[in-house]
């Protein structure tokens, strides 16, 4: 059985040795460099690690005949509704059938200029599948099975409470009131996947020094790795024993 612990541990150190490298031999060549953190990004595969994972869990399944689409952008883009496509991180299809829709995305600094910009994606993105779904566009497919992964930086700027916010006429829902940023994510999470938006989502906090040891922390039970993989395990499996 794959050890969704462990290989998630090997992607936050994949995840944190890629962005390094990258940020070396970015503008190496012209010696022009991206501002902030967006030359560890540009190059892109940092995320790669996260993406394999989600692939193992659903080959471990034993879904038959399953394409998991990883690659090609192409191939990981689905027509919406709101929109005309979406290109999502990871697809796995099984003949005409839409088993899988996952989002992986992370944040290293910037959290406050970042935070709304990370809920609207995830929220327009769900929504937009759904509506999608709901018109009969991957037709004549089941409901597919819809992930969001998300990794955070843990650091003394995204686990320091945050001011108070003062709106009037109309108040701030509490629950957000002082959070930190880390805890932010976290509620909006458990949100995303309590109001059904998303079938199941995993979110974990890391920094630099722990991650390229493959170390991060897990916050939230109800958001860790295992869930996710249980949820997403059981939709393959559920699929693979139909098809056999």
């Amino acid at each position: 059985m794959l050890d969704v612990q462990k290989e998630l541990g090997k992607a936050v150190r994949h995840f944190w040795n890629t962005r390094a490298s990258q940020k070396t031999r970015q503008g190496s060549g012209s010696g022009i460099k991206d501002a902030g953190n967006r030359s560890a990004v540009t190059g892109g595969k940092h995320a790669d690690g996260f993406i394999k994972l989600i692939a193992a869990i659903v080959r471990d399944a034993g879904l038959p005949d399953a394409v998991i689409h990883t690659a090609a952008k192409t191939s990981r883009t689905l027509p919406g509704y709101f929109r005309p496509t979406k290109e999502w991180d990871l697809v796995v299809v099984s003949g005409s059938d839409l088993i899988a829709a996952i989002e992986v995305k992370s944040q290293v600094g910037s959290f406050g200029n970042n935070f709304n910009n990370r809920v609207e994606e995830a929220l327009g993105n769900a929504t937009d599948l759904w509506a999608a779904y709901a018109k009969g566009t991957f037709s004549p497919s089941s409901r597919p099975w819809l992930g969001y992964l998300f990794m955070l930086e843990e650091k003394p700027a995204s686990l320091r409470p945050t001011k108070r916010i003062n709106l009037s006429p109309y108040a701030v829902d509490e629950a957000f009131q002082t959070l930190c940023y880390a805890k932010r994510y976290e509620e909006v999470c458990q949100r995303l996947v309590r109001e059904r938006l998303y079938d199941s989502a995993c979110f974990f906090t890391s920094n630099v020094e722990d991650g390229l040891k493959g170390r991060y922390s897990e916050p939230n039970p109800e958001l860790g790795i295992q869930n996710f993989a249980i949820s997403l395990s059981a939709r393959a499996t559920a699929f693979a024993r139909i098809r056999r």
